[in-house]
């Protein structure tokens, strides 16, 4: 595929310029490129918040964008590509706008390497100017405070991080042995702190995690300056930060308050809406008859907040009413709930990745894309151990037992809730015998507004390992059956090999024999040889992808069951099904026609 049409299907392109008269270059014609002169390009969009990239060579880049080049605070990220795109490299705004983790996302979905010479990159540091927004947070401080503590990190200094919110499983990564950490159970005289992560407003670099629930009641067309003059107003008076704000929650009644709509969209706050019956089942310090004659129910406000912050909240501001100065009309009401986790769905990204059978060169683009986004990876030690080389200094790794997979669901969607970025790994594919099933009829018993993004990045399962290793069993119409009845009933699962039994299915057997599951696979070929004849062919496929990977040949009369284990996939040719020149084959029925 051309470099421009897979920098456009890695999914972080919006739009593609050319320079004049260079559209010859090109392999084949591109949709939606925009032919324009270089300086009228960088006229147009040398913007802090845009990311540009450049296909070409350094030295060009560097003698074209060089007029614009102002300062860190000003300059958007930039990153060049060649025109092989063999190398990704981040030119400017590597950790502030973060060039350097597009430079690595970017790298995985077209098949690059990258190229990264920041000091915090080379020596394994953790990034403090930027790593707190894999998991949802904002950032607060001057540049001039964030300029004197990343020197003072370059230069090994001890640096002393407050963090009172927020997932702290980042404090357990390599590259935070240089830190000391203090939080609300070990006080700390603030002028000291060198990074603070909370909801507070100080003066020094600062990581706001979204933990503060602002609960809004309002007149009918309240303008939006009154309802941002209160929220400013209840926040100065609690010394927290607006960069804090997890979500506004209100009743679905005023779900087309023009003031409160404006004022969400302007600041990226989403708004929770609540029904009148859910918010008068809310006990509250300070309940009204007047709105519940208007409104069906005694508080909205107070109650809004604090059924949004469920068990997790705590109510640290009840309802105040602020009435509109001469240039304002309305009246607004404003509670406060502080969150002990953070909460910000809408940020949140939960991703379910099958890291194939085991040998990174089976891994996916997609998945390995994927990969790079996320803040955390969770999973199951071995199938995380696959992925050991490629991960970050400054991504985090959650191991889980094998037997614990809802607690493991159940904790990466929360963290993803949270805001943070997270996959969520299986070997394999992850809808097949993975995770993705459960973590998704988890995410679909939460609230609509309360999910994250939910995606299925697809691997290479080990079925279809052993097929290409073998030749093409699977050719014509096929099955896979798992004889785990941990979780399915054995006369269910009897059911269905019967079944396919009968209707001359290949089968690809998972989870065939364990320990404590010895006679499930004994029963399977029982039950098969009513219906097939010994001699059909069977292949026992172990550790595919794997140093210890091993495939052998046998027939169903003949399977040596102590060959078998939990690491093994069978593969149970049909009546159609042969083997010739030591491969595997079910014919499709070309030949018979």
């Amino acid at each position: 595929m051309p470099l421009l049409e897979r920098l456009q299907a890695s999914n972080h392109v919006d739009q593609i310029f050319i320079s004049d008269g260079a559209s010859f270059l090109l392999e084949k014609e591109v949709e939606g490129l925009i032919e324009s002169l270089p300086i009228d390009f960088l006229r147009a969009h040398w913007q802090f918040k845009n990311k540009l990239i450049f296909v070409g060579s350094i030295g060009a880049v560097v003698r074209l964008i060089s007029p614009f080049v102002t300062s860190k605070a000003n300059d958007p990220a930039v990153l060049v590509v060649d025109s092989k795109a063999k190398n990704v490299i981040t030119l400017l705004g590597g950790h502030k706008q973060g060039g350097d983790k597009l430079a690595s996302e970017l790298a995985a979905g077209i098949g690059a390497e990258v190229i990264c010479t920041s000091d915090s990159f080379s020596e394994r540091r953790i990034p403090l100017d930027c790593f707190g927004e894999g998991w949802g947070w904002k950032r607060g401080g001057t540049d001039l405070d964030w300029r004197k503590l990343m020197i003072s990190q370059s230069k090994k200094q001890k640096n002393i991080i407050f963090q009172s919110k927020g997932s702290k499983l980042w404090q357990k990564l390599k590259g935070c042995s240089n830190f000391s950490f203090f939080d609300e159970k070990r006080p700390y005289p603030f002028e000291k702190i060198n990074l603070y992560i909370g909801q507070e407003n100080p003066k020094t670099c600062s990581w706001h995690p979204p933990s503060i629930i602002i609960g809004i009641g309002c007149e009918r067309n309240t303008d939006e300056k009154l309802i941002k003059r209160a929220i400013n107003e209840s926040f100065t008076q609690k010394g927290l930060s607006l960069l804090s704000i997890s979500g506004i929650a209100t009743i679905d009644k005023k779900n087309d308050e023009r003031g409160l709509l404006s004022l969400s969209k302007k600041n990226n706050w989403p708004i929770y809406y609540f029904s009148a019956s859910e918010l008068s089942k809310i006990n509250v310090p300070s309940p009204s008859n007047v709105v519940l004659n208007e409104m069906g129910t005694a508080s909205v406000a107070e109650a809004a907040a604090i059924l949004l912050g469920a068990s997790s909240g705590r109510l640290i501001q009840e309802k105040k009413i602020f009435y509109p100065n001469s240039d304002e009309c309305g009246a607004v009401t404003i509670a406060l709930v502080e969150l002990s986790n953070s909460f910000a769905p809408h940020k949140g990204e939960l991703h379910l990745i099958g890291s194939g059978p085991g040998d990174l060169k089976m891994l996916t683009n997609d998945s390995r894309q994927a990969l790079t986004r996320c803040a955390a990876w969770i999973g199951y030690g071995p199938y995380l151990n696959h992925l050991e080389s490629i991960r970050r200094h400054d991504q985090v790794r959650v191991d889980s037992e094998l037997t614990f997979e809802k607690d493991r669901c159940q904790y990466a969607l929360d963290l993803a809730k949270e805001g943070a970025k997270v996959s969520l790994i299986s070997s394999g594919d992850s809808g097949i015998y993975g995770m993705a099933g459960l973590a998704l009829e988890l995410w679909l018993n939460e609230r609509v507004d309360s999910r994250p993004l939910f995606q299925v990045h697809p691997g290479i399962s080990s079925f279809q390992m052993a097929a290409a290793k073998l030749g093409a069993p699977l050719m014509n119409d096929f099955c896979s059956v798992s004889l785990s009845d941990l979780l399915t009933p054995w006369n269910q699962i009897e059911i269905r090999i019967r079944s396919a039994a009968i209707g001359d299915f290949v089968i690809a057997v998972f989870n065939p024999k364990s320990i404590k599951r010895d006679w499930q696979l004994i029963k399977t070929v029982d039950l098969l040889l009513k219906f097939r004849k010994p001699s059909t062919p069977v292949a026992i496929a172990r550790q595919l992808g794997r140093p210890e990977e091993s495939i052998e040949i046998c027939t169903l009369g003949t399977l040596p069951f102590d060959k078998v284990d939990m690491f093994t996939i069978l593969v149970i040719g049909n009546s159609q099904s042969f083997i010739e020149s030591n491969k595997f084959l079910t014919p499709r029925g070309y030949f018979s026609n």
